[in-house]
């Protein structure tokens, strides 16, 4: 007998549209796509494409106009705790915390005891490298280290899926290549499902089991994109022939057969 494996998240006809002063706006429009537990997928496309949006409404912050999103079969009706979010912006960690009581909120709103989230809240530092700096302050760590506890704190809590919205935009390239593959370390440990949302293809590439390939807005999806590269993923593999077909065909998709996709 075979068996039929629900796939992880649905997708399923979303659109959002909403009103601003110039008038409506269709953000993103009949966007449909699955994705498999375990699987790491990658959001590119322009500016304005409706990437972050769509993740969010994944995450739950934002309600469809149109559509439903399904988690192991169940409706999103919001946010939870199933889902961890990584944003951008380093200013999503609390000044006023140490990296050990930033990584110990989420836990915390679960109301787990004081020692045993503070005893996964180190592990989870330790697993980005940063268990010396349990005890600094924010603007004690670099940008790169910033992150490193966004990503912790987004795994203590132990969620099914990782949400990430261009979390290394704001870093010099060589950390974010650095954190890059940092990431795909932290994900081969227990390998949640994850999203991510760049603009940046050559990233997508390298993390991404799919690259889903936007159009511009409105956000609808051109393509899917399987990348077939080995793992574990290497920088050597930039220059093989096989990750330039994949870059031309993103590239070609988004900027130059989106209508024809």
């Amino acid at each position: 007998m075979t068996i039929l494996l629900m796939p992880h998240i649905e997708v399923c006809d979303v659109s959002l549209v909403y009103d601003t002063p110039s008038g409506r706006v269709s953000a993103v429009e009949q966007v449909s796509f699955n994705i498999e537990a375990s699987e790491f997928l990658c959001i590119v496309g322009p500016s304005g494409c409706g990437k972050s949006t769509l993740l969010n409404l994944i995450a739950g912050f934002l309600v469809p106009s149109d559509g439903q999103i399904r988690i192991a079969g169940e409706a999103v009706r919001g946010h939870g705790l199933d889902r961890g979010v990584v944003f951008q912006d380093f200013a999503q960690l609390f000044p006023w915390r140490t990296a050990l009581g930033n990584v110990c909120f989420g836990l915390e709103m679960k109301g787990i005891a004081k020692p045993q989230r503070q005893d996964i809240a180190r592990r989870q530092l330790a697993l980005v490298k940063l268990e010396k700096f349990a005890h600094s302050y924010p603007h004690h760590l670099s940008g790169g280290m910033q992150q490193r506890v966004a990503i912790a704190r987004a795994l203590a809590y132990n969620p099914a899926v990782l949400l990430m919205d261009e979390p290394f935009a704001a870093l010099d390239a060589m950390t974010r290549e650095e954190l890059g593959f940092e990431l795909l370390r932290i994900w081969d440990t227990d390998k949640k499902t994850v999203i991510f949302v760049t603009h940046n293809i050559t990233e997508a590439i390298l993390l991404a089991d799919r690259v889903v390939a936007m159009t511009p807005r409105p956000g609808r999806i051109a393509r899917i994109i399987d990348i077939a590269l080995a793992r574990p993923r290497t920088i050597e593999m930039e220059f093989s022939t096989a990750f330039k077909s994949y870059s031309d065909q993103i590239r070609e998709v988004i900027y130059h057969g989106a209508s024809r996709a």
